[in-house]
């Protein structure tokens, strides 16, 4: 998908890309909620429970696992459970960490280093979320790993990779070392020109191990190479 997509609410078969008895990865459009809230805007969940039902013809509700969730503001791989066996086994791994997870994010400025480790404490409670550089009582710590893959029109194209899974954690910490995500104005980031509903952040890997037996699933986005030059293009206020 392109900056420019707009989120819809159901879902075509080309946004499938895995599925087996037990699970099924799909892509999320920026702009769509993962699972439902309380807003009751459309949601991925309920387009994948709708797909789901069409294609295989079922009957009654269709059971269908949140296994992990993205920004509504970012576009990416979004991972789903078909049934029990799926949810247990993929939960296990989220929790265990032994999930693959990579993320593009275009930034404002240039990092001071090319690449590195940034490691800071949660506060989880205040939006936007609250960081610290020191560790202290009460607090979670957060991590990830990021290398500069490009630097065009004063923006940096970042290739991050997650080792902990805070709620806006890639958005707070980046913005913490004073390079914002494009387009994400609650953190400080520059705002995107005709593009209220995004932000420069794709999930654009995972990899797991599949609910039964040890094959192992890696998934890239096709759509992250156009997503880089267009990106590292946009126009900003």
């Amino acid at each position: 998908m392109s900056p420019s997509s707009t989120h819809s609410t159901s879902l075509s078969s080309s946004k499938v890309l895995y599925e087996d008895n037990h699970l099924i990865a799909v892509w999320k459009t920026p702009g769509l909620l993962t699972q439902p809230d309380e807003t009751g805007r459309p949601n991925l969940m309920d387009a994948v429970q709708s797909w789901l039902k069409q294609a295989y013809n079922k009957p009654g509700k269709v059971f269908i696992g949140c296994l992990h969730r993205l920004d509504r503001e970012v576009g990416g791989i979004v991972l789903f459970a078909k049934t029990s066996k799926g949810a247990s086994r993929l939960s296990a791994q989220f929790r265990d960490r032994t999930i693959g997870k990579r993320y593009l994010a275009v930034v404002a400025g240039k990092p001071d280093k090319a690449e590195g480790q940034l490691t800071h404490y949660w506060e989880g409670n205040d939006r936007p979320r609250q960081i610290f550089e020191k560790a202290r009582p009460g607090l979670k710590e957060a991590r990830l790993e990021y290398k500069v893959l490009a630097h065009e029109n004063e923006c940096s194209l970042l290739e991050i990779k997650l080792h902990t899974g805070r709620k806006h954690q890639i958005r707070a910490q980046l913005a913490k070392i004073g390079n914002p995500i494009l387009g994400d104005t609650r953190y400080g980031g520059p705002p995107l020109k005709g593009r209220s509903d995004e932000i420069a952040l794709m999930a654009y890997e995972l990899s797991f191990t599949k609910a039964t037996g040890e094959q192992q699933v890696h998934l890239k986005a096709a759509s992250a190479e156009k997503w880089k030059k267009e990106f590292l293009k946009c126009p900003i206020h």
